[in-house]
């Protein structure tokens, strides 16, 4: 069935947490909607966002603004968005889109499953983004030509997808469909692993050798800057799949050591060579 068009332009949007993610998808909705509201807990972040021109009014909490929301966006960490969810039930309202944007999608998308039938929910989370969160690093541009991955549920209605890709189309971005599950899979690898990964080597380095860091330790270490606050509630909602991207990359860190032992070079040569080839590949 063909997807109705949703009248972006006409539509009131509320988004949740006004931080990198909220903030810059602010920016890109600007002007493209009939009124763009924000919540946040921090005063700072709601002073800003209104004096900037970001967002027309904002709220310390959902409540006065859930009445006239057409298109509700949830960008907080993992445990707010869960915690928001499970607080919309006793909330007055009405019928309404809601989309998040959380790094993990199975327990977002189990729970609003829950949601009242006013609710029309559909799964969200942008492959895009920075080590360094908060309002004042927003930027529209952090979208343009980025995957926006959707997880509808069964009970997601074909007005509430148009709506998230008008979403998107307007932030520059690109849709991706997939079965949360597969999301949380692939993000593991791809999201999740190369954080801990890079948490692991800033750990390994001696104090001492800080005078003599590189470019190759500062790209590699790089996500290592993230906030734990963004990242543990991620890691504690995908743990099982975290486990095995982990216990992959420790099979071929210790192959990789196993070779160094046996001075087997040529095997270790022809390792980095596939996986250099395989780099390429993925055109990064």
């Amino acid at each position: 069935m063909q997807e109705p068009d949703f009248p972006l332009a006409h539509s009131r949007i509320v988004i949740v947490g006004l931080g990198l993610m909220g903030g810059s998808m602010a920016l890109g909705l600007k002007g493209k909607c009939a009124a763009l509201y924000g919540v946040d807990t921090d005063e700072g972040t709601r002073d800003l966002a209104v004096s900037q021109g970001i967002v027309s009014r904002a709220a310390s909490d959902l409540t006065s603004l859930l009445p006239e929301t057409d298109v509700l966006i949830l960008s907080t960490p993992v445990p707010a968005i869960l915690s928001l969810l499970g607080n919309l039930p006793s909330l007055t309202g009405k019928p309404c889109i809601v989309m998040d944007l959380g790094s993990t999608k199975r327990m977002i998308v189990e729970a609003m499953a829950n949601l009242p039938e006013l609710y029309d929910p559909i799964g969200g989370h942008p492959i895009c983004g920075k080590e360094k969160l908060s309002m004042a690093n927003a930027e529209a541009a952090i979208y343009r030509d980025a995957p926006f991955i959707l997880t509808p549920l069964a009970r997601t209605s074909a007005r509430a997808l148009s709506a998230a890709r008008s979403v998107i189309e307007a932030l520059g971005a690109w849709p991706l469909i997939m079965e949360a599950e597969e999301h949380d899979r692939m993000l593991a690898f791809t999201s999740h692993l190369p954080y801990l990964l890079a948490s692991a080597l800033v750990r390994s380095v001696p104090r001492r050798h800080d005078l003599i860091l590189g470019p190759g330790f500062k790209s590699v270490s790089r996500l290592a800057g993230t906030p734990s606050s963004m990242m543990l509630g991620v890691l504690e909602t995908n743990r099982d799949f975290v486990r095995t991207a982990l216990r992959e990359m420790m099979e071929g860190l210790s192959e990789m050591e196993s070779l160094l032992n046996s001075e087997d070079f040529t095997k270790l040569e022809a390792i980095l060579n596939e996986t250099r080839d395989k780099h390429q590949v993925y055109k990064i």
